[in-house]
């Protein structure tokens, strides 16, 4: 096995698969390592998500980020396959939040986004009007441009090709002369640049390689798998409450409904806790005309923020050779064409394609320890 490399990148998840593709399809030649401390590439964040594209999703900040990554979704390249399938978003006006509909109006004005207002028979007459309880279907905004992500493709077909190194936690990492030195699990390598992409254990990883944290925390995400009589509608929309409190959407005859939360957490192999899964179920059933026949599965996922809430991206500036690809929330998939290209220009000295100044890992904004709570 080779144990050198130009670049080693830390994390297999979407983060560092898809750079290792970016990089590879601009520099055939270099030598780049995917080391990921699980046994499969993408177990915890990359195949806990919940799989659509939106794209206002993550604010003005991120809605460039997603722009950029439209046509590789629309268009992939060779070896990917179909990625996306039309599913269009749509935010109910909560009865008991006055307000919040018009907050997200402002913000997708704000972003460019498009929308459209939905009134009371329209929303009557969506695939979503039946199962809605009438004070649930006064007023709405539905965003047309939002698609089912087919995830598993979309990572499988960056991770073609990858020097793949499972197994291989790291757990020293030591720079001398220009090179790094990566001691993992699996052995040890050597790398003349490391690439943080460590998801939930980023700040953990900067740490071994004497990198100051950048306040990077991971929030629990849940999601719960229901069976409904009747069952949902194959062309349902995304629906989401515009104060935040749950989303849903169909899948293979079967809801998949999240509370939309965000609580702190460490990383770790996170599991759902059934507190949050019987909160979301009765919020469900105070929106929903639906019957709920029994809870099928559940999961839960990490999704890690800055304090910004921006990706946090590029060269340490006080490290040499450490390179951040962290903090993609949960707009990380949906971004990752955008992202990936991002740091692979950089990586490689060429112009980028989308302003990076807003998610350097030199920029300022680390400044209030709270502030990556939900606001």
């Amino acid at each position: 096995m080779t144990t050198h490399f130009d670049i080693a990148i830390i994390g297999a998840g979407i983060a560092g698969a898809s750079l290792a593709w970016a990089l590879g399809r601009r520099a055939p030649a270099l030598k780049v390592a995917l080391i990921e401390m699980e046994d499969r590439p993408g177990y915890h964040t990359t195949g806990r998500s919940a799989a659509f594209w939106v794209e206002s999703y993550g604010g003005p900040g991120v809605v460039p980020l997603s722009r950029a990554s439209r046509a590789f979704f629309t268009a992939p390249p060779a070896g990917f396959g179909p990625l996306l399938s039309p599913r269009p978003g749509l935010f109910l006006d909560p009865p008991d939040q006055p307000g919040a509909i018009d907050t997200v109006a402002a913000e997708f004005t704000q972003s460019g986004v498009e929308w459209h207002w939905q009134d009371a028979g329209q929303l009557a007459a969506s695939p979503a009007g039946p199962m809605l309880r009438p004070e649930w279907r006064n007023r709405g905004i539905l965003e047309p441009n939002s698609y089912d992500i087919d995830v598993a493709a979309l990572h499988q077909g960056y991770l073609r090709g990858a020097t793949l190194i499972t197994g291989a936690q790291v757990t020293a990492l030591a720079r001398t002369s220009g090179t790094w030195r990566i001691t993992t699990r699996a052995g040890t390598f050597t790398a003349a640049t490391v690439v943080n992409a460590a998801g939930a254990w980023a700040d953990q990883l900067a740490a071994l390689a004497g990198a100051a944290p950048r306040g990077l925390m991971p929030l629990r995400r849940t999601m719960a798998v229901l069976r409904l009589d009747p069952p949902p509608p194959a062309d349902l929309p995304v629906v989401m409450d515009a104060a935040g409190r749950f989303y849903f959407k169909p899948d293979s005859g079967r809801l998949w409904l999240s509370p939309h939360d965000e609580i702190p957490d460490v990383p770790h192999d996170v599991r759902p806790d059934e507190i949050d899964i019987a909160t979301v179920i009765d919020r469900f059933e105070t929106v929903s005309t639906s019957r709920v026949m029994r809870l099928e599965s559940s999961w839960a996922g990490l999704r890690t923020f800055a304090p910004d809430r921006l990706p946090v991206l590029g060269r340490d500036g006080a490290v040499d050779g450490m390179f951040w690809c962290a903090g993609q929330g949960g707009f990380g998939i949906q971004t990752a064409p955008a992202i990936s290209e991002l740091c692979a220009a950089m990586l490689l000295g060429d112009a980028p394609e989308v302003e990076a100044a807003p998610y350097l890992a030199t920029r300022s904004e680390w400044s209030k320890p709270d502030a990556w709570l939900p606001s």
